[in-house]
């Protein structure tokens, strides 16, 4: 067929190009069909394509040949052989149609070729996808390999370092230890030495002590440090030192031995520790990828059971054996001191013991102004609670009373969406609804938000009273101690004012 007589069939096509430069529409095939059988002029007009003279076919063409006949199976020679209609002559009306739809069924070349070209980039697309992602796969593998086999060798370099350190910081306790125990034992026999001289300084130490004791019994924000307990610690640490030179520093021999096995026990509870992680820090340097009893503990490196770290560790143990040395120093210091002549003590005994009853009386005035005052505000908290409480209820009301209103808007809404057709229309009615909905969910999240601080300012001034009643109750009790316990015993000096030796 010559290519100046089919639009489509243009030397210039080429089936890989853009079908809106090459390919005509199926208007122009169309019409092209429907004037094969007779000449006229045709023209596409969206196209812009030229005018051009179509010419029938012969009558014996050979489409007409090819499509015409029909062929007829050998077994069914009795029945009437089919003919297909005739695609391009056109014998009637009704077989026109049909041809037409068979036409019209078919793809063109160049989506037949589009199609092989989607699918062959596809295909190359896929391949080259799936060849990156087995690269990076390979890369990935090797990459955590040398990250774990680096990993686990430094962590093997590390526990060696710190085993290190564990054995060195052992060996630094178990030789302070040692040293420590000798001196403790030197100490010991100077106590049995000292043992009788013991004189009856006892009774006001003994009540001082005793007061200490009952100001134990404080409790909570009471048991405090004031300059009561102050006093009856320096009249403690005052009837000591006259005790100790009365009696040959006996009393300093005996808190010294407590100081010295208190760090004692601190170097042995810490040998012991290091001792410990020795095992297990050789234990796990030990363990390779093949060792035995190797297993998994899921979410372990999640879980951190450490209490330090390296620098407060070993300051932990620097700190420990500094204590220790300090308190060998003050051992062999006192050894050295238990000679020192006795002097009389007893104007000093009497000054601490006059100071300390002024110091509980002054502490009993404070203790019982501070539990008045405790109480005006107990009262003005408890009003306060009670204004809240009616606030709180107050707010209540205001959000049920909202309720109703709520319900009648959004009942309107509701209604109003069942009118029909140009009717359901968004006019002012329907904005001015939507905003009164809006405006009382407001108004109700505003009040619930005041409800929930109304609330929480309840419970705090519910937690305040408690801690008032609390305290007032501490007061009482402390102000019963320094009062009725202390200055009840300390009326009158239970030894004369010259010490007799």
């Amino acid at each position: 067929m010559n290519s100046q007589l089919l639009p489509w069939s243009s030397t210039n096509v080429n089936p890989c190009s853009d079908t809106s430069k090459t390919v005509a529409p199926y208007g122009a095939y169309s019409s092209h069909l429907q004037s094969i059988t007779q000449p006229h002029q045709w023209r596409q007009p969206a196209v812009g394509y030229d005018t051009t003279e179509v010419v029938p076919l012969p009558p014996h063409s050979i489409t007409a040949s090819m499509i015409d006949p029909c062929y007829t199976s050998p077994s069914a020679i009795a029945t009437e052989p089919v003919k297909f209609p005739n695609l391009v002559n056109r014998p009637n009306r009704d077989q026109s149609h049909v041809a037409r739809a068979a036409i019209y069924s078919r793809f063109t070349p160049h989506e037949w070729t589009q199609s092989n070209l989607n699918y062959f980039n596809e295909a190359d697309t896929n391949r080259n996808l799936s060849e990156r992602l087995r690269c990076d796969a390979l890369r990935v593998m090797r990459e955590t390999d040398e990250k774990t086999a680096i990993g686990q060798r430094d962590t093997g370099r590390r526990i060696g370092e710190r085993i290190t350190d564990i054995t060195f910081w052992k060996n630094e306790l178990t030789t302070e230890l040692e040293r420590m125990i000798t001196e403790s034992n030197l100490l010991q026999d100077m106590r049995r030495a000292l043992e009788k001289a013991i004189a009856d300084c006892d009774p006001p130490l003994h009540i001082a002590q005793e007061c200490l004791y009952h100001r134990e019994g404080r409790q909570g924000i009471d048991l405090v440090h004031d300059q009561a307990e102050q006093t009856i610690l320096k009249e403690i640490e005052s009837l000591r030192y006259c005790q100790e030179r009365l009696n040959s520093l006996h009393k300093k021999v005996l808190e010294q031995l407590q100081n010295n096995r208190a760090s004692q026990h601190e170097l042995e509870t810490d040998v012991r520790s290091k001792e410990s992680a020795l095992g297990v820090d050789s234990l796990c340097h030990q363990l390779t990828n093949y060792s035995r009893g190797i297993n998994y503990y899921s979410g372990i490196e999640k879980f951190d059971p450490t209490v330090s770290v390296p620098e407060s560790w070993a300051e932990h143990s620097n700190r420990i054996i500094q204590r220790s040395q300090n308190q060998r120093m003050k051992s062999m210091q006192l050894r050295t001191d238990s000679d020192n002549c006795i002097n009389d003590c007893a104007n000093e005994i009497w000054n601490r013991w006059n100071a300390t009853n002024s110091s509980l009386a002054r502490r009993a005035n404070e203790m019982l102004e501070t539990k008045n005052k405790l109480q005006m505000h107990l009262h003005k908290v408890q009003q306060e609670i009670f204004d809240v409480e009616k606030n709180i209820e107050l707010l209540r009301k205001a959000i049920m009373d909202k309720s109703n209103p709520l319900k009648v808007a959004q009942t309107r809404l509701e209604a109003r969406t069942h009118r029909k057709d140009i009717e359901l229309c968004r006019d002012p009615v329907q904005s001015r609804l939507m905003s009164e909905v809006q405006e009382i969910q407001t108004s109700l999240d505003n009040l619930h938000q005041k409800l929930a601080h109304a609330e929480n300012q309840h419970q705090q001034l519910l937690r305040t009273k408690s801690n008032l009643e609390s305290d007032l109750h501490i007061k009482v009790n402390s102000l019963f101690i320094d009062r009725e316990k202390c200055l009840g015993m300390r009326r009158s000096f239970p030894i004369s004012a010259t010490v007799k030796y």
